[in-house]
């Protein structure tokens, strides 16, 4: 009976999501959501390594300098245990309005939140938070009944367990959220390398917030620049007429 019941809830979810359509991302669509990267609840992203975890919320926060994008900050009871927002974004945005709300969980029920969303004329929500299951399930869920289409950065999020985000993941999904990640998230605004912001601006950018890649550059340009072809590497790669041969 379980396995049945769990095969066809796993059967409707996948129905469900086949009923929204692929958007894409734009620049000129998008508004970015700061929601509750507090320092107290810092403490509960536990499903991330810490320091990894902070590396993301700043890369989060810092999508809206780099693609010049409306933000908004948003915080919950930031006076008591949750705490204000790290410094380090404060600093990114000194003028964005900054929502503290005094008492709502959801940030939807806030009304000064709602007329700050509504005032950017934006259709498209870039949105991360702690908690994953309450601070930005929440508000993603109120953002699709008001017919918002809304990106989830799945790595700008934290929670307590595992176990928990991924079943937060699941209801967001279930309801047309898109659950993306950072490298998604920058890819899709930018759509191609040659646009600006392009190569020139995103590789540093990179380079700073997602090393990953950012390290493939530094070493292909390392490579071509002081770089000479050790023994062996020629089995490695080809040219485009199947050899290559050194000067």
């Amino acid at each position: 009976m379980k396995l049945t019941s769990l095969a066809s809830t796993a059967f409707f979810a996948l129905v469900l999501a086949d009923k929204v359509p692929w958007e894409r991302l734009e620049i000129d669509k998008a508004v970015l959501l700061i929601l509750d990267l507090q320092v107290g609840l810092y403490g509960l992203a536990r499903d991330f390594d810490p320091t990894l975890y902070q590396r993301n919320l700043l890369a989060h926060a810092a999508i809206g300098q780099i693609f010049d994008i409306p933000v908004i900050l948003t915080t919950s009871a930031q006076t008591g245990p949750n705490g204000p927002l790290p410094k380090e974004i404060l600093e990114m945005y000194p003028d964005a309005p900054l929502i503290q709300r005094n008492g709502q969980v959801s940030a939807w029920d806030n009304e000064d939140f709602r007329n700050a969303v509504r005032a950017t004329n934006r259709s498209q929500i870039i949105v991360g938070g702690i908690v994953t299951d309450v601070c930005t399930t929440f508000l993603a869920l109120a953002l699709r009944e008001e017919g918002y289409s809304v990106w989830a950065n799945v790595e700008a999020s934290g929670t307590t367990t595992e176990l928990i985000r991924d079943i937060s993941n699941d209801r967001m999904r279930q309801a047309g959220v898109n659950i993306v990640s950072l490298f998604y998230i920058i890819c899709d605004l930018m759509k191609n390398w040659t646009f600006e912001p392009g190569i020139t601006t995103i590789l540093p950018w990179l380079d700073t917030y997602y090393p990953a890649y950012g390290y493939i550059a530094r070493s292909h340009a390392a490579a071509i620049k002081q770089g000479s072809i050790a023994p062996g590497e020629l089995q490695l790669i080809s040219s485009a007429n199947g050899s290559l041969e050194l000067d």
